[in-house]
């Protein structure tokens, strides 16, 4: 890489090791972020249409009840340059974009009118830091299409917009900007000019989409240059994810925190995936380098979003509890996603816990000690006293019944699947429940939107269309099973043609139904939808028709934890304090066996007695 002394002497230095992720960071932009940053942001709640209200509502509210116990960012997420934008997805029929003369995006002034008269983000940043708070925005990777339409000019340099893009690489879920070729007359200025403007609305954060999947090596390093020219220090996280492995060591070099998962939502599925995430990730944390394992998506969520409606998250209390436990043991960043002055009063204490928030902040030797299939156990170091940290979760979840037990099972569908779609046609006779059911296909179900179309139940001569019959029950791994639409609220499109009828979901879900009397026969198709087959990694999934239930029976709520106290490198009698709720406990020997609520969590200090 052709960076100065300092920046081959930091690449020198920076390694994937675990042991040496523990150290002290070297005298450079990892000390920006020293601990994991902790802040808000406005993606899960308000989705490209929040306000200036909005944010100084959330903002005013963090002052007052989490400053104290070190939260600080208020980032305002995607599209804030356009005035016209909607909920539950973006508008590009007719944007109306908010762009200066060099080619920057600057904030719409309806929603933002503090922003009027060329001031840009400035008075925002001054509101937030009067209130001993950081300002951070989100932005897309590259130069905007409009810009380069315009062909308008790049501060700093003879060339134009026109003159610095290209269109390979452009993302597929959103068409505002196309790429900046590294090493043309330009490109680098172009990016200069972006953090100059940045820094001078005191900028402290930037989160920078579509840049980590797929990994576009050439424009990080462009932005790495532009923050150390910019003069201010601000925090780099790199969206979405998963970031691949094999650039781990580049995005350490580069970046103070960057993604390992795609967009995470209150699903349990989505959160039971992340153990395995985490231990993948473990090896590359070092202070100021943080794998990220995604927002929290607690409190009020969906308000305006892109996914779901205004609801209270979906995670249960204990699934909550094991969110924050793996997260803190873990030491991810911590953004919080849901509207923060709608907060409930469990929703608070989980987020001023300071014994918890010590362990993110402080812990070394972070590590998974053990998973015994769904029993997973972390633990980390207390540096000051030599005691340890033990995290304990419960994943265990009632099993599905195998493929092999379904009366109708499509295979694999994934975006290589002709059409992207299959035929469904399921014997019912004598069946008096129906069961549909998507499965992940085993690449992990970050884009598997899933459609059962044109779905017709038929007997004794007669028809009924599926999508008039309420269902008894009915989930999705994320979002929510729709009629009539997609799970992303789009239409129901697959392989280029649209439905006018059927249901929108995501894998893992499960609708259950009543079979109405004399129904004999379920036809139709199904297939993977538009907007996840357009995705970077696309979708894969399995649609499985059952006509009995397709769980196997439950385990017991609560399991117990078995860790030996030699695992954890500790002998002779240890006292115990139970950090969520503050409780100590009695004295252990040899183990330490405490029980666990099905999917939830339990975290602990143990030291020598």
């Amino acid at each position: 890489m052709l960076h100065s002394t300092k920046r081959l002497l930091t690449a020198l230095l920076l390694t994937s090791s675990a042991a040496f992720a523990q150290k002290a960071p070297v005298a450079d932009f990892h000390a920006w972020a020293p601990t994991p940053p902790m802040g808000w942001n406005s993606w899960d709640c308000y989705g490209p249409t929040v306000t200036e209200t909005e944010v100084k509502a959330n903002a005013d509210y963090m002052a007052q009840h989490l400053k104290s116990s070190g939260w600080e960012y208020v980032v305002v997420d995607i599209r804030w340059y356009v005035s016209n934008d909607k909920a539950h997805g973006y508008n590009e029929k007719d944007p109306d974009f908010n762009i200066d003369q060099y080619g920057r995006f600057v904030p719409a002034v309806n929603r933002f009118p503090s922003a009027a008269g060329g001031k840009g983000f400035k008075p925002l940043g001054d509101y937030l830091h009067a209130k001993g708070l950081k300002f951070g925005i989100h932005i897309m990777r590259g130069v905007p299409v409009v810009a380069v339409q315009r062909k308008l000019a790049i501060l700093g340099s003879k060339a134009t917009a026109a003159d610095i893009y290209s269109k390979e690489g452009q993302a597929a879920w959103l068409h505002d900007m196309y790429t900046v070729v590294a090493g043309r007359p330009g490109a680098q200025e172009y990016y200069d000019s972006l953090f100059k403007l940045y820094a001078s609305w005191g900028l402290d954060f930037v989160k920078i989409d579509d840049l980590s999947e797929p990994y576009h090596a050439p424009e990080i390093e462009m932005i790495r240059r532009a923050i150390d020219k910019s003069g201010r220090k601000i925090v780099l996280s790199m969206s979405p994810g998963e970031t691949p492995l094999a650039n781990a060591k580049h995005a350490q070099q580069h970046a103070n925190m960057w993604r390992t998962v795609g967009d995470f939502w209150d699903s349990w599925e989505q959160l039971k995936e992340h153990f395995e995430v985490c231990n993948r990730w473990n090896p590359y944390r070092q202070p100021g380098a943080w794998p990220d394992a995604d927002m929290l998506p607690m409190g009020r969520l969906g308000i305006r979003a892109e996914r779901g409606d205004d609801r209270m998250t979906r995670f249960t209390r204990d699934e909550q509890y094991t969110l924050m436990t793996l997260w803190s043991i873990f030491r991810s960043p911590l953004m919080f996603g849901g509207d923060l002055p709608s907060n409930d009063p469990f929703t608070l204490s989980l987020l001023t816990n300071k014994a918890v928030l010590n362990v993110l902040n402080t812990s070394t030797n972070n590590r998974q000690l053990f998973r015994r299939n769904d029993l997973v156990a972390w633990t980390a170091d207390d540096p000051k006293t030599g005691a340890k940290y033990l995290a304990v979760f419960n994943a265990q979840d009632q099993e599905l019944l195998p493929p092999s037990a379904a009366a109708w099972n499509s295979g694999t569908i994934s975006r290589q699947t002709p059409g992207q779609s299959k035929a469904l046609d399921v014997d019912l006779k004598g069946a008096r429940t129906l069961y549909l059911n998507v499965r992940d296909g085993g690449d992990g179900s970050a884009w598997d939107h899933a459609n059962w179309l044109a779905p017709i139940l038929t007997g004794n001569g007669k028809s009924v269309d599926l999508t008039t019959v309420p269902w008894k029950a009915a989930s999705a791994g994320w979002g929510k099973t729709t009629v009539g639409k997609s799970v992303s609220g789009g239409e129901l499109k697959v392989g280029g043609k649209t439905y006018a009828h059927g249901i929108g979901t995501h894998a893992n879900s499960i609708i259950e139904y009543e079979v109405p009397a004399g129904m004999t026969r379920l036809t139709g198709s199904v297939g993977l939808d538009q907007a996840g087959a357009v995705q970077n990694t696309g979708g894969t999934m399995q649609f499985l028709v059952f006509t009995q239930s397709p769980y196997q029976p439950a385990p017991a709520d609560s399991a117990q934890v078995r860790v030996s106290l030699r695992e954890l490198g500790l002998t002779g009698t240890c006292t115990v304090r139970d950090l969520w709720s503050g409780q100590e406990l009695a004295p252990v020997t040899g183990e330490f066996a405490p029980y666990v609520r099905r999917h939830g969590a339990k975290l602990y200090r143990i030291a020598k007695k």
